[in-house]
């Protein structure tokens, strides 16, 4: 048995959870959100919590591990429709800035064009500063993976210190050349 997927996920008030034979759908007052579960697992709603059982078929060791992964994805998907998630970015360069134009982000990031980056389907950005950007929705993997996908337009370089990092992301620095003789 998994250690994590053994304990059972809290439904705060406010958020319904419906199990239909394989497919497992969250409502909450940030939105809804579902997922297919694998065959291995079963998912029991009652009053207040959620509990996710094994069902002994298929191979021992992969069921284990996906009772912990559909224990924890069930869990996020509770947490993202109560509370939400979100990743800052922070822009560092003289002159860059990004903004949000509808349904898209536009970067400034030192090319010679600007960066269009289109928004998915349950994810909303917030430009607080020219600087700094909050990417949110209910959905943890969708938010990560688009902030990730920005990260990488212009990663942080070592040696300046320039580039689109995590909000308190440490970026090692490097020295440059010395001369000596």
């Amino acid at each position: 048995m998994s250690r994590i997927g053994t304990q059972p996920v809290p439904v705060p008030s406010g958020v319904t959870v419906e199990s239909s034979g394989r497919h497992v759908s969250v409502k909450g007052p940030r939105g809804s959100i579902g997922i297919d579960i694998r065959p291995e697992i079963d998912v029991e709603v009652t009053d207040g919590e959620v509990l996710v059982q094994t069902n002994e078929s298929g191979d021992p060791r992969k069921t284990r591990a996906y009772h912990g992964l559909t224990r924890a994805l069930i869990g996020n998907m509770v947490h993202g429709v109560h509370e939400g998630f979100s990743k800052t970015l922070e822009l560092i360069g003289v002159g860059w800035n990004m903004s949000v134009q509808g349904r898209s982000v536009v970067l400034n990031v030192g090319f010679c064009h600007p960066v269009k980056l289109d928004l998915p389907d349950g994810v909303e950005a917030e430009a607080t500063k020219p600087t700094i950007l909050v990417v949110s929705g209910v959905d943890k993997q969708a938010v990560g993976q688009f902030a990730a996908i920005v990260r990488a337009v212009r990663p942080p370089e070592p040696y300046k210190g320039k580039g689109i990092r995590y909000e308190n992301e440490y970026v090692r620095r490097k020295a440059g050349k010395s001369f000596g003789s």
